[in-house]
C-alpha cells in the first residue's frame, strides 16, 4: 500500500478509522490503555503500523503525531500525541520503545 498523505489530523483520524483503527488509545504509567475495553498493553504487545506527523505552520502547539497501532491480538486503534515543545515526557519515553513500521 502506498503511503497516505493527510493535510490535517482530522483527515488522518477519519481515514484510519475507516480502515479499522477504532479504539482510542491513551498512555498511562508507561502502557497503552483503552479504558472502554479494559485493555492495558506493554510496549512489546503492540506495533505501530503507520504514523503521520503534523507540524503547525504558525503555532508550535499544532504539532501532533497520529499513530495507527495494532495489538498482538489484533485490536486496532489510534493514539494522537503532541510532539515538540508541548509533548509529554511519558509519551516520548513510551514511543521510543515502539517498533516503528518499516519503510
Amino acid at each position: 500500500m502506498a503511503a497516505q498523505h493527510y493535510d490535517t489530523v482530522l483527515q488522518a483520524v477519519r481515514d484510519l478509522q475507516k480502515r479499522g483503527y477504532l479504539v482510542d488509545f491513551n498512555i498511562q504509567d508507561g502502557h497503552l490503555v483503552c479504558s472502554g475495553l479494559n485493555l492495558r498493553l506493554h510496549p512489546e504487545q503492540f506495533q505501530v503500523r503507520e504514523f503521520h506527523r503534523f507540524e503547525g505552520t504558525s503555532d508550535p502547539g499544532d504539532e501532533d503525531v497520529v499513530y495507527a497501532i495494532e495489538s498482538a491480538e489484533g485490536v486496532k486503534g489510534l493514539l494522537v500525541s503532541a510532539f515538540g515543545p508541548y509533548s509529554e515526557p511519558e509519551n516520548d519515553a513510551l514511543m521510543h520503545k515502539l517498533q516503528m513500521p518499516r519503510a
